[in-house]
């Protein structure tokens, strides 16, 4: 990886040998992620695949670097060993490709830590109708009769449309977590360096939403083609008892089709659609504009919130 920017509060030292940048692609589950990254590693200067587990590696060593051991652990220790963990985890692909993306739901929860390891963040958020992300998994769920998908934790889960519904929106699992994590990237600090992308946009108008996406990360652009894509996971699928989860189709189009959501259960998701919603945030979003697609701010929707911090009565 390269850093490009020098983080805050570092102090000097020996660069790393960061072979390649790095960007990341996070957001909400069933809303193109995985269609992201095939389209991507169209181009042989990229490397971009399915969630990885990087995330979760560099919170359980940051886990263990501030533990019972953390005085013998400087701040500037902990920076390099994550680093070198980023580095170690796409050896192999530093050696083939310029860039790196990694994706994973996590990345916007953890932006602050990302800004400070690599200083300019560039992530590419997939979002998309709550209800019709839900909709795509029962979609998947019931499809696999004979199969009793791991995505739920017991049959009381997997029990009704309702039940498992509200079993992924819990805060700790597969969609209630995307959305806080991606809810925290979007209000928070760091909100600049994402780029909100709709599913149908890529799925309508893959080829403009693409150039949109090289032009927010500055990088130069590629002729994709959008009839030969090959992804799917199998063994991960299999692992987890849900078929075809990861399974990217060949051919990019935007399909209609009846939902299997019952109306109130749709309609009370759709209520979850935050960043379709009147308020301040300096996240950028790829927007219609005519019959076409734009990059526009989000900041223009609305003003900050300031807090009172009370300094002023301080003496």
């Amino acid at each position: 990886m390269r850093a490009t920017v020098a983080p805050r509060h570092s102090t000097p030292h020996a660069p790393l040998d960061m072979t390649s940048k790095i960007h990341f692609i996070a957001g909400l589950p069933r809303s193109g992620s995985t269609l992201l990254a095939a389209l991507l590693r169209q181009n042989p200067r990229f490397h971009a695949s399915m969630s990885s587990p990087l995330a979760r590696m560099v919170s359980s060593v940051l886990v263990e670097m501030t533990g019972e051991d953390g005085p013998l652990v400087s701040p500037e220790k902990r920076r390099n060993v994550l680093l070198g963990l980023f580095d170690a985890f796409y050896a192999e692909e530093n050696a083939a490709r310029k860039v790196v993306f990694d994706t994973n739901r996590g990345w916007g929860a953890r932006l602050p830590l990302l800004a400070e390891l690599f200083g300019e963040v560039k992530m590419v958020c997939m979002v998309r109708d709550v209800a019709s992300v839900m909709d795509s998994f029962e979609v998947v769920v019931r499809r696999n009769v004979f199969s009793r998908s791991a995505l739920f934790l017991n049959e009381p889960e997997r029990a009704t449309v309702y039940s498992r519904a509200e079993a992924m929106l819990l805060p700790n699992r597969t969609v209630g977590y995307a959305l806080a994590s991606l809810k925290e990237a979007f209000y928070g600090e760091h909100a600049r360096s994402l780029l909100l992308v709709e599913y149908d946009h890529l799925a309508s108008l893959p080829a403009q939403t693409l150039a949109l996406i090289y032009q927010f990360l500055g990088e130069s652009p590629f002729e994709h083609c959008f009839d030969t894509l090959q992804y799917d996971a199998p063994g991960f699928d299999a692992g987890i008892a849900t078929p075809g989860l990861h399974l990217v189709k060949p051919s990019v189009r935007a399909a209609a089709r009846p939902t299997v959501l019952p109306p109130d259960l749709r309609d009370r998701l759709s209520q979850l659609n935050f960043w379709r919603q009147p308020g301040y945030s300096q996240v950028q979003f790829v927007r219609r504009a005519g019959s076409g697609l734009v990059i526009e701010s989000a900041a223009n929707e609305g003003e900050p919130h300031h807090l009172n911090t009370g300094l002023h009565s301080l003496p």
